[in-house]
């Protein structure tokens, strides 16, 4: 199957990526691509594994930017894609990504036998079938699952684990269940979600003491069931914004009970990037810093993060996103997990934080 992507995007994504890590220097790499408010997380391993979390739209564009940005990363496949859940612009892009980076290992919930959303004529049965047809192994999900991954020589601890799926989580341990999480009922819950966000599979990654939330499209209601009563999750380093920033996620007893250091929004000019969720990100108080892949124009400029922290500013939208840079935000953790350093490549910036706990 021959695949045809703008040139273009490519070339600007080989520029912008940063030297290969991972494998080379012990580090842990993380790549957020540009899916313009689509899911696409790459991460390459200190062993130099790599894992995808959702593949972005179907079409070209975002696939492109995916292949680009792992070429660049020197990756030949994807040793495992997980996808949290079933909607076009996270399983859209698999089957064109797949073609060119062979997937070893598909992580998922069970693929719905009709529209995960219960709409009537819906697309979704034609939509899903390139990703059926993917030949690669597939793996059930459920709060628990632990991705298997190689450990580097000398490393510290690495760990990728399923924390909630299909609106079930993992039970808390000993010690949270001992304490009673005070945010608990201090939000008023939304209506009940009843699309396939709220199903979506969340993974927690851990480097050492570092520490890294990526919650698919989770939305309010489970959100708050996530860390209350009990904390399910702990304390965070990164947080990746739920459902690329829309204020129908990112709950502030999530955001405020997860105390990331860092938070990045996977958002487009025009989705996601709502007020709601930079209020919510505004109140924990542990945030040093908010990264974006675009500038949000559902809001005012000064209510987006700061300039600098923003991959890209233009707001193309339908057929014109394709002309956008497509620029990414680039995470390094350290090979001893006590510091990581994100930069924006395509400008230079970069700026180093400490993990919790060292």
């Amino acid at each position: 199957m021959l695949l045809r992507f703008p040139r273009f995007v490519s070339l600007l994504l080989v520029l912008s990526v940063a030297a290969r890590g991972g494998s080379k220097d012990g580090t842990l790499d993380v790549y957020w691509i540009d899916s313009e408010g689509g899911g696409s997380t790459l991460i390459v391993t200190p062993a130099g594994e790599s894992v995808l979390i959702d593949t972005g739209n179907p079409g070209g564009r975002d696939p492109g930017r995916i292949i680009a940005a792992a070429q660049a990363a020197g990756l030949t496949k994807i040793d495992a894609m997980l996808l949290t859940h079933y909607h076009g612009d996270h399983f859209g892009g698999a089957a064109e990504v797949a073609a060119v980076l062979p997937f070893g290992t598909i992580y998922q919930r069970a693929i719905p036998e009709q529209d995960p959303d219960g709409r009537a004529a819906s697309p979704f049965l034609r939509q899903i079938q390139p990703y059926r047809e993917i030949a690669a192994p597939r793996v059930a999900l459920a709060p628990g699952t632990v991705i298997p991954l190689r450990a580097a020589a000398g490393a510290p601890r690495l760990s990728l684990r399923c924390v909630a799926a299909d609106q079930k989580f993992v039970e808390p341990t000993a010690a949270q269940r001992v304490v009673r999480n005070p945010l608990t009922g201090s939000v008023p819950g939304q209506p009940v979600d009843k699309s396939d966000n709220a199903n979506s599979a969340v993974f927690v990654l851990e480097f050492g003491a570092f520490r890294f939330f990526d919650g698919g499209d989770l939305t309010w209601n489970l959100e708050e069931k996530l860390v209350t009563p009990h904390n399910l999750v702990g304390s965070v380093d990164v947080y990746q914004t739920n459902h690329h920033g829309l204020e129908v996620s990112n709950n502030p007893v999530l955001v405020q009970s997860l105390e990331p250091t860092v938070v990045v929004m996977n958002n487009g000019p025009k989705k996601g990037g709502q007020p709601g969720t930079f209020a919510a990100i505004k109140s924990a108080k542990s945030v040093q810093a908010t990264y974006q892949l675009h500038q949000s124009y559902n809001v005012t400029a000064e209510e987006n993060g700061p300039k600098e922290l923003i991959a890209n500013h233009d707001n193309l939208t339908g057929p014109d996103a394709a002309k956008c840079p497509a620029n990414i935000i680039k995470m390094v953790v350290a090979a001893d997990g006590k510091s990581y350093t994100i930069s924006i490549p395509s400008t230079g910036l970069s700026r180093t934080y400490k993990t919790k706990g060292t």
